[in-house]
């Protein structure tokens, strides 16, 4: 069984050493409660229970602490995607919801797996999601004050469990200040996917991602026998033509774990019941 999550990037210039602990901190906590609940769960139930966790922490831009754009309101992303059946769900621009991985988790046992805007907070109501506020005083002063946040902030969570299936899940807040109706990459197929073979979850900058189809290109190239750091090292040098800004983790189905960035300095922890990690 094993582990690993990021919670978007860390920037010295724009976060203090007291928040940088505090993350290494909450990263710790959530990635060795998670490890306990992959004991007696699924990979991908487990993915979902981390991501929870983590937009439940207002340290970290998705769910409560999620960016504010430039009407002002919170729209929010979300995606799970189960490496077994190769199933996919998400929701994007939902509003006013406090966990929308698990709105994502409850589509996945529908036709319509994604959906956006409206149709997706309507969806989150009629199954009992409750209006949220994910609103936190740091992000509305940001926002009132036009100081544009780094705009790379993510969280998500790859899992293989004990019987070697694989999942993985990404949620966010958005980049601040964005277009309202922008997509980002989190509910898609380049900044979420898994299959048998590894389980891949994104953060950075949602256009630069999808441009290069980052998470789809690495699980397909270890699908098709690339070891995983291999995989990681070709699909990143096809972001330096455009000095495309990301950070990923990874699980293959051999159990090994995997995190890059090509920028300073995605925020990650890992955990396999012996040895843990997290950034520094």
């Amino acid at each position: 069984m094993k582990l690993i999550i990021h919670g978007g990037f860390f920037s010295e210039s724009s976060t203090n050493p007291e928040t940088k602990v505090a993350k290494q901190t909450a990263l710790e906590r959530i990635v060795k409660d998670s490890y306990e609940f992959l004991k007696s769960h699924s990979a991908l139930e487990t993915v979902v229970h981390a991501v929870t966790l983590l937009e439940d922490d207002e340290l970290f831009n998705a769910g409560t602490g999620s960016q504010i754009q430039s009407d002002g309101e919170i729209r929010m992303s979300a995606a799970i995607m189960n490496g077994d059946t190769q199933r996919m769900s998400g929701v994007i621009n939902i509003e006013k919801v406090k966990n929308p991985v698990q709105v994502a988790q409850i589509l996945m046992q529908y036709d319509d797996r994604v959906l956006g805007g409206s149709g997706a907070t309507s969806f989150a109501r009629v199954h009992g999601f409750p209006a949220f506020s994910t609103e936190i005083t740091q992000r509305r002063v940001e926002y009132e004050a036009k100081r544009k946040a780094n705009g790379i902030g993510t969280v998500g969570c790859v899992a293989l469990d004990s019987n070697n299936k694989i999942a993985a899940a990404t949620s966010t807040g958005g980049k601040g200040f964005e277009i309202p109706g922008r997509i980002s990459d989190s509910a898609t197929v380049a900044g979420n996917y898994a299959n048998a073979f590894c389980g891949v979850s994104l953060t950075g900058v949602g256009e630069n991602i999808v441009s290069n189809a980052t998470a789809a290109k690495i699980v397909t190239r270890v699908s098709d026998g690339f070891s995983l750091q291999e995989a990681f090292t070709k699909t990143f040098s096809e972001l330096k033509p455009y000095d495309g800004f990301a950070g990923a983790i990874a699980i293959d189905g051999q159990g090994n774990m995997w995190h890059q960035d090509s920028h300073p300095s995605m925020v990650f922890a890992s955990f396999d019941g012996e040895n843990f990690e997290v950034f520094d």
